[in-house]
Order: structure tokens, then C-alpha cells, then sequence
């Protein structure tokens, strides 16, 4: 009988202790609810005293922009100017998509500053071609099928560009060297080292 008392008296604390665990869970729960959310830094509204004004020259247009010094190069062609042509691949420097020409040199444009760049000539990929007539390079692409889902192509073109201007590439492993920060996660590679190839070996005027 002792037992079977102290096994009731024990179910019941038991009952009552896991109970009033549950209850005091729910307040502290109800309680952190309740008290208003701190923003992350990201989502805090940025000084209007840390703007300052500058102005970019992109595929011969200047543009006169009230930015912040952080903004990347990247962030203002897309989100300011709207030329999302330029992609945000990895964000880091390592896939080659958001790669466009600054003074004709290629540039990764997610780890540069706009506010570096404000007495250069930016070209993106909407700026390569003149009106209706595709740029060579851009033609090339498209007749060696260098593409699959398209969204590396525009830094892959502005990358080869960028290649020919420099004028150091004299083989296909030379192209795939200099190339290889470009990444195509189709593997069209063999067709984008033949686009470049035809550039190379027959217009003389994929530089700008």
C-alpha cells in the first residue's frame, strides 16, 4: 500500500514539475515576443550625412549619383542605373559574372567601389554593342553556340573583350588561362574558347 502511495505521489510531482516547466517556457516565450525587435545593422537606415555625390560616365553616359563610399560598383550599376545585365553571382570575386570594362581593362565589379571610379569609362554589356550591330565578340557567341542558360555570358563577354585588349593570349591555352576567371556552370567552355579564338584571329576590332 506504502508503495503504491509513494509511486502516486511520485506521477504526480512529476505531472506538476514538468507542468510548471511548461508554463514558465511559455511566459518567458510570450514575454520575448512581446518587447519590440532590434533591426540588424544591415537593415538600419544609413546617415544621409554619409552620402556624397559623384558621378559616373557608363557606356558613354555620365550619370551624377548621391551614394554611399561602401556601395560596390556592382550595386549601383544594377540597383541605381538598372543595368542588370552585369550579374551577382557569388558576390566574393570568384565567378567572373558580374565582370565588366573599366578604361577597357576587365573588372570584377562586385569588390570595387563606384566611388573609385568616377573619372574612368565603364562599360558594361549593354554598352558594347552600337545600336542594332552586335559587337564582335557578342556575334561570336552567338554563331560557336558559347552559351547554355546565359547568366555568365554577359561577364564571359566582357571578360574576352577585356582578354583582347590586353593582347596576351596566342593559344587556346592561353584563352582558357586567362579566361579562368570566368566560371560557366553549363560547361560551355570549349565553344567560348572557340568564340574568343574567331575574335582573335579575324576582327581586329573587338577592343573598345
Amino acid at each position: 500500500m506504502r508503495l503504491r502511495l509513494k509511486r502516486r505521489l511520485f506521477g504526480q510531482f512529476a505531472i506538476a514539475t514538468t507542468f510548471g516547466t511548461m508554463v514558465e517556457s511559455l511566459k518567458a516565450k510570450t514575454l520575448a515576443q512581446s518587447k519590440p525587435q532590434s533591426r540588424p545593422p544591415s537593415a538600419i537606415s544609413p546617415d544621409p550625412s554619409s552620402f556624397v555625390d559623384i558621378k559616373l560616365r557608363v557606356n558613354g553616359t555620365e550619370h551624377a549619383l548621391k551614394i554611399e563610399p561602401r556601395v560596390t560598383l556592382l550595386d549601383v550599376l544594377r540597383e541605381r542605373l538598372n543595368l542588370t545585365g552585369s550579374k551577382k553571382g557569388c558576390d566574393h570575386g570568384q565567378c567572373g559574372a558580374c565582370t565588366v570594362l573599366v578604361d577597357g581593362r576587365r573588372v570584377n565589379s562586385c569588390l570595387t567601389f563606384a566611388i573609385m571610379h568616377t573619372d574612368a569609362k565603364i562599360t558594361t554589356i549593354e554598352g558594347l554593342a552600337q545600336g542594332e550591330n552586335l559587337h564582335p565578340m557578342q556575334a561570336a557567341f552567338i554563331a560557336r553556340d558559347a552559351f547554355q542558360c546565359g547568366y555568365c555570358t554577359p561577364g564571359q563577354i566582357c571578360s574576352a573583350v577585356g582578354l583582347v585588349n590586353e593582347k596576351h593570349a596566342k593559344s587556346d591555352a592561353d584563352i582558357r588561362e586567362l579566361m579562368s576567371g570566368n566560371i560557366c556552370r553549363c560547361g560551355a567552355y570549349p565553344n567560348i574558347v572557340n568564340a574568343v579564338r574567331d575574335v582573335l584571329e579575324g576582327k581586329k576590332d573587338a577592343a573598345v
